[in-house]
């Protein structure tokens, strides 16, 4: 039995480091987010709402009407949940229509789509089947086309994008079977030979892997003479010698996606289909998932306009106590909540997509918030939708079609959207993320200060230098136009909602924000980056003030077109008026919480204090390891990769 390249073994500061060295580290373009963080509510930077380009719109919508008839007439979602696989005709059809290739450069046989119609086809087309929506947004927004748009080379632009935009499906390779979020910890390696690297190695839920004929992965190249090393992103062709896909993988929802678990035993790859420099893998995976992030968060604003129609309909229908379940305060909460939250969740993607397409800001907390608040609210929303629905929301779709009654899977959708709260950084992960880039500004003046490896004579200089910034920074968190009552009038037209008074609730919260970080930073100093909890609270806070701009934006964008600009306002106005009300409830837990008492429980736990507890229960979980072993078997397995030709 040949070994699996070992893991290497690496310390918690040299695992932040290699995820601190992969971040983007300048700011050359401003960032809205940034600022909200910072305390500095610049409203100028998304507003008026940018435009796309009439060419774009008419291009765009072709191909929307193009592929809503292609979602009504040849996608058979019933089946596809059924069979818990995609029909080879409809990839086929897929293909035929060019759905692989929106993002893809028309020079390179793509449709030149822009981020925000690409977005728009991904909500739409993940409503027919969101195991589509997989496979289209992991080809594309995370697989070989954006990083080559990216860091590739025109050689290798040439040579694999045409076949991206037609013919091949792509697949990303980062995860590993004891390697998530911890990249320094990973394990398959990628040994140069000349012209050619040697893989060897493991990667876990290859999302697309099992059908792909394109593979993106990442591999760490050792170091030694005339090689730098470091994690590596190579382009692989997926029938190469060495791969077997050994195992496709099954889930509570997604039931259609192509995902496994490949081998790579020996695999020699070309050094021309390296991806940027040694070492650069990880900062290529960083930057593509910048803008690939807003490909989740788009679905899920479909998933909320299905849930509202869904709801609308069925609660005028459904009658309780004399009257339909609508007019029920307790269910027409919920139907408030899916209509508002939807509303401002679409003017998030489009405004963050949008800004994407003009390439004028920095848009890389403005993704991460949309993909983390996206992928909650839409999980809360279709959680909602099950429990207007009742029983029948917990009933399959197969089930009341078979009693005749409308087969509409709820419970689908909820299984269905569970994953993105995982899927491409995990909750936990992105507050993290975003957290770490909501404090860039002052780790970048004070943080020697806090760095307890750093000398006496650099934490001097740092003093200085922290000083000087704060001087002019923290008074400007004293006062601002969000005191002012005639700031933000021009959200407040005649006979519409007064969203300026929530533009001034932001203006205010985003101040209060930068104090609360402030004076954290200034109690824990180096523990700061242990209170997850206070700083997922920060990071959700900003998630909610981002939702209520883009909201009131959009509102006023839809207003001066004349597009239902005072149902926009209606729901732009309810929409910030609940998100006010969580935004309240989490600055009053920054401080008054049970983090400290958690930590207590979580010890104990852990030390076995409370076994007595889980008495009482079976466990119907099988035999095997937690985390299976990654070393070759005796006896290979047989390869499960099937190319859809």
């Amino acid at each position: 039995m040949t070994a699996s390249p070992p893991k290497p073994a690496v310390t918690e500061r040299e695992a932040r480091q290699v995820a601190e060295e992969a971040r983007e580290q300048g700011w050359r373009r401003p960032s809205f987010a940034k600022e909200l963080f910072l305390g500095r509510f610049r409203l100028d930077l998304i507003h008026p709402h940018p435009a796309p380009a009439d060419d774009a719109v008419r291009r765009g919508e072709e191909f929307l009407t193009k592929l809503r008839d292609f979602c009504e007439t040849r996608i058979d979602s019933a089946r596809i949940e059924r069979e818990a696989r995609i029909p080879d005709e409809t990839v086929t059809g897929l293909k035929e229509l060019g759905a692989l290739g929106m993002k893809i450069d028309v020079k390179y046989g793509g449709l030149g789509l822009t981020q925000v119609y690409y977005n728009k086809a991904l909500a739409l087309v993940g409503t027919a089947s969101p195991a589509i929506g997989a496979l289209l947004s992991a080809h594309q927004s995370i697989g070989v086309p954006q990083p080559l748009k990216l860091f590739g080379t025109q050689e290798q632009r040439e040579e694999f994008l045409p076949r991206c935009a037609r013919t091949d499906i792509s697949a990303f390779l980062l995860t590993e079977p004891d390697v998530g979020s911890d990249p320094a910890r990973l394990a398959t390696a990628a040994v140069p030979d000349g012209d050619e690297y040697v893989l060897d190695g493991v990667k876990l839920w290859t999302t697309n892997g099992v059908v792909a004929n394109l593979l993106v992965v990442m591999a760490r190249v050792p170091h030694s003479e005339g090689h730098p090393g470091g994690i590596t992103a190579f382009v692989v062709e997926a029938d190469s010698d060495g791969i077997t896909v050994e195992n496709r993988n099954a889930f509570m929802g997604l039931r259609g996606i192509e995902n496994g678990v490949t081998r790579f035993q020996g695999v020699r790859v070309p050094a021309a289909n390296r991806i940027g420099a040694e070492g650069a893998g990880l900062k290529i995976a960083l930057t593509t998932l910048n803008t690939g992030r807003l490909s989740l968060p788009a679905m899920c604003v479909g998933a909320g306009k299905w849930c509202l129609k869904i709801a609308r309909e069925w609660s005028a229908v459904r009658e309780q106590w004399g009257k339909p379940v609508a007019h029920h305060e307790a269910v027409g909460a919920k139907i408030s909540f899916i209509a508002a939250t939807t509303f401002a969740l679409e003017a998030v993607v489009d405004l963050s997509s949008q800004m994407a397409d003009e390439n004028r800001n920095d848009i890389r907390i403005e993704a991460a918030l949309a993909k983390l608040y996206g992928s909650e609210m839409a999980w809360l929303m279709a959680d909602e939708l099950v429990q207007i629905r009742g029983g029948r929301g917990f009933e399959t779709a197969e089930s009341l079609a078979a009693r005749g009654e409308r087969a509409v899977p709820a419970e689908q959708m909820l299984r269905d959207l569970r994953i993105n709260r995982i899927f491409e950084g995990s909750t936990e992960i992105m507050h993290l993320l975003i957290a770490r880039e909501a404090v860039d500004a002052h780790l970048s003046v004070a943080g020697d200060l806090i760095d307890p490896e750093v000398s006496l004579q650099d934490k001097a200089r740092a003093g200085a230098k922290a000083g000087g910034f704060y001087a002019r920074w923290l008074p400007r968190l004293v006062t601002g136009a969000g005191q002012l009552p005639n700031a933000y009038t021009a959200f407040h037209p005649g006979g519409y909602a007064d969203l300026g008074t929530h533009l001034r609730y932001v203006e205010r919260a985003s101040r209060k924000l930068a104090r609360s970080t402030f004076y954290a930073m200034s109690r824990w100093q180096g523990r700061m980056e242990t209170k997850q909890g206070f700083l997922g609270r920060i990071v959700d806070i900003g998630a909610e003030l981002f939702a209520m701009s883009a909201a009131c934006v959009r509102a006023e964008h839809l207003r001066t077109t004349g597009d239902h600009g005072k149902e926009a306002y209606q729901l732009a106005d309810v929409f910030c008026q609940q998100a006010r009300v969580r935004a309240d409830e989490l600055f009053g837990r920054l401080w008054t919480n049970t983090d400290e008492a958690d930590r207590k429980v979580v010890r104990a736990t852990l030390a076995g204090a409370y076994t007595w507890l889980e008495q009482g229960v079976v466990d119907p979980s099988g035999d095997g390891p937690w985390i299976a072993d990654t070393s070759p078997p005796d006896t290979p397995r047989p390869d499960l990769h099937r190319p859809i030709r």
